[in-house]
């Protein structure tokens, strides 16, 4: 079966009702999703399918050149109910199966052919990832390593929130915090997923304290599901300026800017010289044994755990408040020995 950009939307679509315990899906309602879903996203009649075509697009998924899905064996009456046997399956979760294996190789070929072009700076890291990926999955060893966590809590949601993003999508999020017992529930309006030391998080509008930059730890969230309720557009924050005043996620409420000057001592500080920690980053030698490296950004805990993750390597300068923040935090250490 030749597959385009449409059946892969299709398969998606039908992924997202088969784990929907909330509606009983016939083949009908099937249809009538698809449809409504690809009208939506081209606003073209003849992209519609039959029903002969969504039964062939559930065959394929139930296929092992698919994804081998497995749906229940539920009636309402007469007519057969479409849904997954395990509620907590997804195409999106399941490993790759030959026609995304195909497409990776194609995409990877496509984009090989940019590498070295200054405006696909970093594309070189991309194709090694995707081709170490690749060699994984079809049982190759694979000879690169990349600093990841393999067992990432709450990448499942993922492809949901970053769908939710792209297409202006309100979520209900269920949510558990360090601070409290149970989880609670809030609706939520996302605008941008960031990614920091291994982690994602997601950032938006919150209506309940109406706060823009509301900050979602996608390892802690319990479920998300999307909702009809309209969607808050981001007027208020440019999110690459955001992010460019601090190091990590956390920005606090009366956050300023200051400059933050760190001496790191002989050995520490040749590596310093190649390994830039922010965009703003300056750094002379002041002696042979001391590297002086400043930076300009609002700080916060992650550049607490960044400076302190160099040990007896570095000395805070200035700001003073961040120079006896990281002393006590020192000491308090010091206690546990």
């Amino acid at each position: 079966m030749a597959v385009t950009k449409k059946p892969l939307i299709r398969y998606k679509i039908l992924d997202a009702c088969f784990k929907n315990p909330y509606k009983n899906f016939t083949k009908e309602l099937l249809l009538d999703a698809v449809n409504d879903k690809l009208l939506d996203l081209f606003d073209d009649e003849t992209q519609c399918v039959k029903l002969r075509q969504l039964q062939d697009d559930i065959a394929f998924m139930k296929s092992a050149e698919g994804w081998g899905i497995e749906l229940a064996d539920i009636k309402d009456g007469k007519k057969r109910i479409y849904r997954y046997e395990d509620l907590d399956y997804s195409i999106n979760n399941a490993p790759l199966n030959e026609v995304e294996m195909d497409q990776f190789q194609s995409a990877i070929q496509v984009l090989s052919q940019f590498e070295g072009m200054p405006q696909f700076e970093g594309i070189q890291e991309i194709i090694a990832k995707l081709k170490t990926d690749l060699k994984v999955s079809t049982n190759e060893k694979p000879f690169i390593g990349f600093d990841r966590s393999q067992d990432l809590k709450g990448i499942e949601y993922f492809s949901t929130l970053y769908n939710a993003v792209q297409n202006k999508t309100t979520l209900e999020i269920t949510y558990k915090d360090f601070k409290t017992e149970e989880p609670y529930t809030y609706i939520f309006h996302p605008h941008y997923l960031k990614e920091y030391n291994n982690r994602w998080f997601l950032f938006g509008f919150h209506p309940e304290s109406y706060k823009w930059d509301w900050n979602v730890a996608i390892d802690r969230i319990v479920s998300v599901r999307p909702i009809v309720i309209p969607f808050v557009v981001n007027e208020t924050i440019d999110w690459q300026e955001y992010f460019s005043d601090m190091i990590g996620v956390s920005k606090g409420v009366n956050a300023v800017l200051e400059n933050v000057e760190l001496h790191f001592n002989q050995l520490t500080g040749k590596y310093m010289e190649n390994k830039s920690i922010h965009e703003t980053q300056k750094h002379k030698w002041l002696d042979e044994f001391t590297l002086e490296l400043k930076i300009k950004v609002m700080p916060n805990y992650e550049l607490e755990r960044l400076i302190l993750s160099y040990g007896e390597s570095v000395k805070v300068i200035e700001p003073q408040h961040l120079k006896d923040r990281i002393k006590e935090r020192l000491l308090k250490g010091l206690d546990n020995y």
